[in-house]
């Protein structure tokens, strides 16, 4: 058997932030986007013409994410985690004078990093939860005092500023799982969202049209996620798009183009769509995923950020004349070869109850006659496991283990009733899909049935504890990264707009207690039979690391198996490329300890 892919080499690797965003120039000639080349998330800007390097322009302690510029070209904003609190401060890069400033000085509130300019760049639009509720501000963009436009009750998430400057396009996290987008008059009529017939639907991803007239957005209203029009004046929706796959992130041209991604499952390709006539085109580089394709100005290009199992994220750029891509920025280095990188196979299982369930399966190159397994789980739930970038998922391929990624009910990619399928029903119906996921992995001989362990990260560390009190006796090992085990103290301790989002879709602590009881692994860690690894950030505001904590006290006293790493200086996403490398190591090593010994 050949040597494993060195892990700590491949997660040294940088890559663009897919998440968060990347911005075009208003003169259409340069990207600004949030890279770690350095083992720092810097803001980096990249000559959309020539074969320049990418240029830093951000400085100082904290990572740096979601740039925005000014309309006039001249300034450069983004927002910095000092700490992994995701408490984050709007700062301002001057290009004129090089001058880096702090818009949200001393604000101990949270701010979100959906923010915007106003068209003149004279007011910056934010979502903070000041008042102790997400809410949405504007304040001078050269500072000053901010003032809310937009007070309701549920979570405010990001803002778009109108073209004219007199409205904002606030997109709220609203009832259920469901996004709600208010538009807000800056002058005059008071706030009010997109709605069918005076029954507001789920609309997400706002996208202004050039002219102001209408907004593009996605939404899942008639089952899976299709891109709506909303015109402004009359009140009326129009779906621009129908069947298969699921369509997000609209974005338009200046000369009657709209982009967006479709994802099929856990693929994503490029849509380009005419809209006078609705022609409409798939493009893809490989099996992989698009993130957040927009327009150049001229209209002549698309942006976008691309990985798979092959690629890192990377800026690429799509020509709309001769629909080739073109990969703009390079994070993988020509030392690494990429021939030893597995693609994997989509297949369905049955589930406990026969449903089946989605998931990607990587199987390794050379295999003895049972290997061992992993099953890898991934977080959200509104989330999905995607034919991506994973270093973790090649580097155990590479050792000859199999890794199952479910894609289990609560996953998004799959349409409106399986997102839905395991709301109230949290531990229950997804807890089964993962475990049916090593049920099919051993019934098929894929791999050893004494020798499969189950890991994830924040809901999917939860999923792995649920796996371990739950059905104990199936696993080898689990590894659990920032999870929560307790929905009381979890929920206690979380930010309001997390508490919100429990309450919508999990119940009441009071009144539904017997069902967060029963759901919660901490109450049933005597029945855990493997061996435990929790790994957790101090400074985490979704799974707080206390989480972690009083299940290891609660382990060690039972005489339990349990490894603790706790990192002081990270929170729910580790952004420091050091403790990202050494905690995916701790882990792996944990895992091999169990899945690679001679034991049964």
């Amino acid at each position: 058997m050949s040597q494993p892919i060195d892990l700590q080499l491949l997660l040294s690797v940088p890559f663009v932030d897919p998440d968060l965003g990347f911005e075009i120039s208003p003169s259409g000639d340069q990207v600004a986007f949030s890279w770690n080349l350095s083992g720092r998330w810097e803001i980096y800007i990249q000559q959309l013409a020539g074969n320049t390097s990418p240029r830093q322009v951000s400085y100082g302690e904290g990572a740096k994410f979601s740039p925005r510029w000014r309309p006039d070209g001249q300034q450069l904003a983004y927002v910095c985690d000092l700490d992994g609190s995701e408490n984050y401060d709007i700062l301002v890069y001057d290009f004129p004078s090089g001058h880096q400033g702090n818009l949200t000085p001393g604000t101990p509130e949270a701010i979100m990093s959906g923010y915007d300019w106003s068209p003149d760049g004279k007011w910056i639009a934010y979502c903070s939860n000041h008042s102790g509720r997400f809410d949405t501000y504007v304040i001078p963009a050269s500072g000053g005092q901010a003032r809310k436009v937009l007070d309701q009750k549920y979570t405010d998430y990001e803002v778009f500023w109108s073209p004219d400057g007199s409205t904002l396009a606030v997109v709220v996290e609203g009832p259920g799982q469901d996004f709600w987008t208010y538009l807000v008059p800056l002058e005059g009529r008071e706030p009010y969202p997109i709605a069918i017939n005076g029954q507001v639907i789920c609309a997400k991803n706002a996208c202004w049209a050039p002219d102001g007239r209408s907004i593009a957005f996605s939404s899942d209203q008639t089952g899976r996620f299709e891109i709506g029009l909303y015109q402004i004046d009359t009140g009326s929706v129009t779906w621009l798009t129908a069947g298969e796959g699921e369509k997000e992130k609209p974005d338009w041209s200046a000369n009657g183009l709209l982009t967006f991604t479709t994802s099929f499952g856990p693929r994503t390709e490029l849509a380009l769509m005419q809209f006078e006539n609705g022609t409409l085109s798939h493009n893809r580089i490989e099996p992989g995923v698009v993130y957040s394709p927009k327009f150049t100005p001229n209209g002549e290009n698309i942006i976008l950020v691309f990985d798979n199992p092959c690629h890192p994220d990377d800026l690429w750029s799509f020509s709309i004349k001769t629909k080739a891509f073109k990969q703009l920025t390079f994070s993988l280095p020509q030392t690494i070869d990429q021939e030893g990188f597995r693609l994997p196979e989509e297949i369905l299982y049955p589930s406990l109850d026969g449903v089946q369930v989605p998931a990607l399966l990587y199987h390794p190159a050379h295999t003895g006659e049972q290997p061992p397994a992993v099953i890898y789980v991934h977080g959200g739930p509104n989330w999905l496991t995607q034919i991506t970038w994973d270093p973790m998922i090649q580097h155990m391929v590479s050792r000859g283990w199999v890794v199952l990624a479910p894609n289990y009910r609560g996953s998004t990619g799959y349409g409106r009733d399986w997102q839905l399928a395991s709301r109230f029903d949290f531990g229950g119906v997804d807890t089964a899909d993962v475990v049916a996921g090593m049920e099919y992995l051993s019934k098929q001989g894929i791999a050893h049935r004494g020798k499969i362990a189950v890991t994830g990260r924040s809901w999917g560390g939860y999923l792995t504890m649920t796996c371990l009190t739950q059905y104990p006796d199936h696993w080898a090992a689990g590894s659990a990264v920032v999870p929560f085990l307790n929905w009381f103290t979890g929920h206690a301790n979380s930010r309001e707009d997390l508490q919100h989002w429990d309450r919508e879709n999990f119940g009441d602590p009071e009144t539904d207690h017997d069902l967060w009881y029963q759901r919660s692994p901490y109450f049933f860690l005597d029945r855990v039979l493997a061996p435990v690894q929790l790994i957790c950030g101090a400074q985490d505001v979704r799974c707080p690391q206390s989480e972690s904590a009083q299940a290891h006290e609660q382990l060690t006293a039972l005489g339990k198996v349990c490894e603790y790493n706790l990192y002081p200086d990270e929170g729910h996403s580790f952004l420091k490329v050091e403790n990202r490398v050494k905690s995916r190591l701790q882990q792996v090593d944990f895992l091999a300890k169990y899945l690679e010994s001679d034991g049964p």
